[in-house]
This record gives C-alpha cells, structure tokens and sequence, in this order.
C-alpha cells in the first residue's frame, strides 16, 4: 500500500502503521526532518539556553545574601547541625533564628567546595534550566513553531530578573514539577496522587516559597469540585482534599516543624519588606519584561478570541497582581503563564502541536550542556569587588580591629559572614525583626541621633557603608572618627 502525501507539509504523509517502513522517515523532505527536530527539541533548547545564562552572566552572583547562603551551608556540613540560634551576627547572637532554607544552603556550601563559584552558578543553572525544561513541555504539548518560541522568550524575560545563586532557584525544578503534576491531574480528572506530596516535603526543606504551591492545590481542586457531576462531588472533594492534607503534612517533615509551616506568613508580615528592592513594585519608568509580556497577552486579547477556564483566569490575574505588587513574583508568573496560556492560545491561532521525535535533541542537548560546564570549569570565576563584596576595602582593616564591632551596610552582611567576621546586620531580615530594621534604616539614613546612640549601645569600633549612602556622610561629621579606607564600593571609617 502506498501512503498518500499530505496538503499540510509538517505531517509527511498518511498510511496505514502496518505498512510504514522503517526507512521512512529517512525519506521525509529535509525541511520536514528538521521541523520535527526544532519542535521536539524547542524545550530542551530552551533550557539549554537558561542553563547557559546562569553559568555565564556575572548577574547570577550580583546578590549579597549568596555569600551567607554558602556560609550557612559550611557551618552546617562542618557542624552536622542545623542552627536554631544565629551563630554569625554579634547584634543578635544566640536568638532564634529559623534556618528555613537549609538544604539549599548544603548543596550551594557542596557546589563551592566541588568547584568554587564556578560550581555554584553552574547548580543555579542545572535548577533553573530542569525547571525551564518542565515548563516547556508543557506549553509545547500545545503550542509549535514561532508561538511557543514567543511564549518562552516572555517566559525568560520574566525569569532573567530572579535568576541569582539564592535559593528560590534551587527550588523552582520541584515548583515547576508540582505545577505540571496539578496540571495532569486536572487533564485525567482525578486528584493528583497522594505520593506526589513527598515533593511538598522537599520544597519546604529547600525555600519558604513551598506555601505558594500548598496555596495552588485550592484553584484546582475547586475547578475539579465545580466541573464535576453532583453525583462525584463527594468523592472529587475527598480525593482532593486527601491530597491537600497529605501535602500539607508533608510541609511540616523540616527540623522546624509547625515553626517551619508557619514562617512565610511572618516573613510577609515585615513591614520592612517594603524597604527591600525585590519586595517592592514593579517599576514601569523604564521598560521591562513584565510591560513586554502583559502588553503581548493585551494584544493577542485583543485580536484574537482568547479564552480561558474561570478558575485558571483567577489564576493568572493572581499572579499577575502578585508580580505587580512585588518583583520577585514574576518568577512565578514566568513559571506558571505558559501552563495556563499554551492551549487558550493555541486554540486562538487555530494551531495544534504534533509529536515530534527528541532523540536528536536529547544528543545535541547532552553535548552542548557538556561543553558548557567544561568551558565554565575551565575559566573559574573569581569574586572582586562589587556592590556586594567590599573586597579590598576589608582587606585594608587591620586584623585586630575585625574582630571587634562594626556597623555595615544591609548588603555587606553576606561577605562579613563568608569572611569570617561578625556583622552588625545582613539578609536575614525575618530573624532582626521590624523593630531592629527600622532602627537600621534611621542609622542608614544618617539621622545623627540614631547614628550616635548605635555607634554608644553597640560599641562600635568601625563602620563599612556604601559611597553613596547618608550614612557616610554623617559619619564623616562624626567626632573622633575619620576615614581609613575608600573606594567605589565601600567607605571605612574608625576611631582616631
């Protein structure tokens, strides 16, 4: 029997699977061959691409908090502990202190002693790529050609910001999994199963972000309650809600417990958050990837009949809001959009995605990521001086005075701490508590009253601020003070 070509040139032909030869697809068009590679590999491309961003732009180790992060890691490898009181601040040391990102910290202090920060950035890259690589199936289920290459390059924009050695990243594979496996459940009509909640677990060991995906369980589970027959209903709320218990069992398997289950909602209580730059709004002044991906969604809207479930619309609004309220949420809007969005779109452009074979893609994509770690192994990094590394400005402080009290900017905290030295504040903004922050912020601003009475109660014996910053200033002014080191990234000043 014959196969009859087909009218659509990315389906080769039609016949019957019986009579197909196995050197059919060798006689395929050229141009066909290498759209079914294009389309099968699109999302291992594009989580070659963001592995490759993590291990290559400088930006991955622009955040002060990793140097603590991997200090943490240290004193808990070396320790065989995990802290409940801060053994690294003198401000508040020995007060409680939840150590909520523990095992992130171990597998970043683990990458470091493997590889130095060439290994951090190249774990940053392995998670947020296997995170990318989830969501891209997906979308791809549904979308091919330019229009999933359009939603996943909005779908990096919205994530380039957010991609830093911190945690969060670490956590994204399990959040990106956790979201695809709701997804499956809704597509077979059942709740997922009760062993997918062991993921829960290791989401609530590695970032606090695990309540956000205990929180995503409700969308769901009521969109199965809604849609079902009155005579499942019982049955579809017992099965979820077996399931939502189980998971949010599972969150409580940390070394905190309760106190674990319960710490983001005292981290969103900080009123100082607000002070944070991540944890403020968006800021439309300049464009961005957020302006770039809600005006491409108005657009399509707007020529297009995009349709999608009610629930899942409360979904994206939600998560659109959350983005607009704080920057750091567009991570999860970049990770979840492309779920919600690929078959409402596709469905509008009147295009459906075919399977396509990946084992050519799986090749290629196995020896570029090869090439990439060799090359980044190959050239280690080495930290300088930076916004976040007073470097040499800590190199000029004579080795007695270290060990004695200072009083440093927020975002110098994480390298005290890596360097071995106590500091008067750092990232830990859930532990110093808004009282202590806001006291922090008068100083910072170079108010003289708050100035003098932290330099009296703390015993201050030299401050490392930033050039910029009023406190500078202040301290400048300050009697029996003078300056002993300055450059572009940091300012010390000690006792005459």
């Amino acid at each position: 029997m014959l196969c009859a070509p087909s009218l659509n040139p990315t389906l080769s032909r039609v016949c019957d699977p019986a009579t197909m030869s196995i050197a059919a697809p060798l006689a395929q068009p050229s141009s066909v061959r290498a759209a079914a590679f294009s389309d099968g590999a699109a999302p291992l491309l594009f989580a070659l691409a963001v592995f490759a961003l993590c291990a290559f732009s400088p930006a991955v180790l622009n955040d002060g908090d990793t140097w603590s992060h991997v200090a943490t890691g240290d004193w808990i490898l070396g320790h065989r502990a995990i802290p409940r009181v801060d053994p690294f601040s003198f401000s508040f040391a020995g007060a409680p202190w939840t150590a909520h990102e523990w095992l992130s910290e171990v597998l970043f202090a683990l990458a470091h002693r493997l590889a130095g920060w060439s290994g951090v950035v190249l774990l940053t890259g392995a998670a947020a790529g296997a995170a990318a690589l989830v969501v891209a199936r997906r979308a791809a289920r549904e979308l091919t050609g330019l229009a999933l290459v359009a939603l996943m390059a909005l779908s990096l924009g919205l994530m380039s910001g957010g991609l830093l050695a911190r945690p969060h990243v670490l956590a994204l594979p399990v959040m990106a999994l956790w979201a695809d496996q709701l997804f499956a459940a809704r597509e077979r009509d059942r709740a997922p199963p009760v062993a997918m909640a062991a993921l829960m677990a290791l989401w609530a060991n590695l970032h606090g972000g695990f309540a956000f995906g205990l929180a995503l369980i409700g969308p769901f589970a009521l969109e199965a309650l809604w849609l079902a027959p009155s005579e499942r209903r019982v049955s579809v709320f017992t099965d979820w809600g077996l399931f939502g218990f189980a998971s949010l069992a599972a969150a409580l398997i940390t070394p905190f417990g309760i106190e674990g289950l319960l710490f983001p909602l005292k981290l969103m209580n900080l009123s100082y958050l607000a002070q944070i730059k991540e944890w403020q709004p968006e800021n439309f002044a300049h464009p961005g990837p957020l302006e770039f991906a809600l005006l491409a969604l108005i657009g399509l809207a707007l020529t297009k009949p995009l349709r999608l479930a009610p629930m899942r619309l409360l979904l994206l609004l939600g998560l659109i809001h959350m983005s607009l309220q704080h920057m750091r949420h567009e991570m999860l809007l970049a990770m979840l959009a492309p779920m919600l969005l690929a078959r409402p779109i596709a469905e509008a452009l009147g295009t459906r995605a075919s399977s396509s074979p990946v084992g050519r893609g799986v090749a290629f994509a196995a020896v570029a990521l090869a090439a990439l770690t060799g090359a980044r192994l190959a050239a280690p990094i080495v930290r300088g001086d930076s916004a976040t590394a007073p470097i040499s400005a800590l190199a000029a402080v004579p080795e007695a005075l270290r060990e004695r009290a200072v009083l440093n900017n927020y975002a110098f905290g994480g390298y005290l701490i890596y360097a071995d030295l106590r500091p008067f504040i750092d990232g830990r903004a859930d532990m110093f508590g808004d009282g202590f922050l806001s006291e922090y912020a008068r100083i910072l601003a170079g108010e003289p009253h708050a100035v003098d009475e932290a330099l009296k109660r703390w015993d201050i014996a030299w401050t490392i601020f930033a050039p910029g910053q009023r406190a500078v200033a202040q301290m400048d002014h300050e009697s029996g003070w003078r300056r002993l080191y300055a450059d572009a990234f940091a300012v010390v000043h000690v006792r005459d």
